[in-house]
Formats: structure tokens, sequence, C-alpha cells
């Protein structure tokens, strides 16, 4: 038996923060009855948020955590109606419990991603108080002057709020084909592309190159992903201030058809 706020973080629903505050609503219920913040479940109840049953996934406790080269064209949906491609058909199989996205990248912006199986792990390296740093490769078209790169490190207003380069790298090229490496500590959608329109600059290229402490190795093509070693996961977890959990599988949590 786990807390509910735990079972239900580590199948992605939520932070565990963001999980008590629903339960706090009276939005999650547990075979029909209103759920209370710190209620002990197995996964295998019918569990609903909103009145919709969560589909729960038996979950391999250990944390996973895997690095995918996203190639452009693809989408970061698990299933799309259009039929495009989507990241998860790269990815391996887990034997319980599902990948987890960490951050997202629109069809026309290519590289890093990475994916865990613990949604705890996933919310506190996308969440905005954290400030996580995502380094991006960035090629313009168009002629860029200094008070344009000022003003891009000062803040732009855009629709959610002020936003902003926290550096600007000038990594060279010839004529209108420029290329920068810029670095934000959010993820709003299309930011790095909206932040360059709003000076009037094109973006013609664009691709992740760093999430947190995590690089792109030129070695890793489009398509193509690492998994990394256990000790890399726990000393990422331990700088996190998560709890490393070494357990090989959890039990209960079978999938529930509707």
């Amino acid at each position: 038996m786990e807390r509910i706020q735990k079972l239900l973080a580590h199948q992605g629903l939520a932070s565990r923060r963001q999980i008590d505050l629903m339960l706090q609503q009276g939005r999650i219920s547990v075979n029909g009855q209103t759920a209370k913040p710190g209620d002990q479940i197995d996964g295998r109840e019918k569990i609903a948020l909103d009145g919709k049953l969560i589909r729960i996934a038996r979950v391999d406790s250990r944390p996973k955590l895997l690095m995918y080269h996203k190639p452009v064209g693809e989408v970061c949906t698990r299933s799309d109606p259009e039929d495009r491609a989507t990241v998860f058909t790269n990815l391996p199989r887990l034997s319980n419990g599902r990948w987890v996205g960490i951050g997202r990248l629109d069809i026309n912006t290519s590289g890093l991603i990475l994916f865990t199986n613990q949604g705890e792990l996933a919310n506190r390296l996308m969440h905005p108080s954290y400030e996580v740093e995502r380094e991006y490769a960035v090629r313009v078209h168009g002629a860029v002057s200094m008070d344009m790169l000022k003003q891009l490190k000062q803040g732009v207003e855009l629709d959610e709020g002020l936003a902003k380069f926290e550096q600007i790298i000038d990594s060279g090229g010839e004529g209108s084909n420029h290329w920068y490496h810029v670095v934000l500590k959010e993820g709003k959608n299309r930011e790095v592309r909206r932040l360059w329109e709003s000076v009037g600059v094109e973006v013609s290229r664009l691709s992740r190159v760093r999430y947190d402490s995590f690089n792109l190795p030129k070695w890793l093509k489009p398509g193509k992903y690492r998994i990394f070693e256990d000790d890399v996961v726990e000393r990422l977890y331990k700088r996190l201030e998560l709890t490393y959990d070494q357990r090989r599988s959890q039990p209960g949590a079978r999938r529930r058809k509707r």
C-alpha cells in the first residue's frame, strides 16, 4: 500500500503537491468515495479524477531515465489524430509503467528530450520554480543587432508574460544565416521561435542540445536513444532532493480496461 499522492505522482498524473491540492478540492475518488490526502491505496482500486477513470499501470519503482534525439517531423504525443510519427514509437518498451516525457518539442524542432518512468522526477525537472536550464542551437535568418540581443536578454512580453534568454552565445555563420546558442529557464510553447520573431528575426533551424546537466552527444543520431546507468539516475535524485527507490518492482497496480 502507498500514499495516494505518491502512487499517482509515479503514474505521471501530476506532482505530489498538485495531487494533494486535487484531493483537498475533492476531485479524486477511490471506489466511488471521495479520497483524502494520505489515503493508502495499492493501485487495484477504481480511481477517478473529476469522474473520469484513471488508467493505472503497474510501475517498476526503480527510476529509469533515457535521452532521445528527436528528429524533425515527430510529435510529442502518444497518438496523433493525423497519424504522424511520435517520439514514443522509437523508445524501448517497459515491462511495467510507461515513459513520461520531460519537456516537449514542436514538430519542426529537433534535439534532446529526456524520458523517465517516474512522474515525480518529470515534474521536478519541468516545473518553472526549479528554473532548470534548456539550451538550444538556433540558426536565424536576418540581421541581428546588439540592441536586439540586449532586448532578448532583458525580456520580451509574450501572451503568457515576460520571457527572456538567460544567455545568448554567438556561434558564428556567414551572411544572413547565423548560429546562436541560447539558454532558457522555462519551457513556454514555441518560446525560442517567438522570442526571435518578436525582434523581427526568423528561425530557420532549431535544436535542443542540453536539458539541465544532460548534453546531446554528437554520436547519438536522430531517432536513437541512450539509457542512463542507475548511478547517474541516483546522483540526479540526490541533487534534486528526491528519494531514490532502488527496489526493482512495486506490487499491485494492474491496468484496468474501461
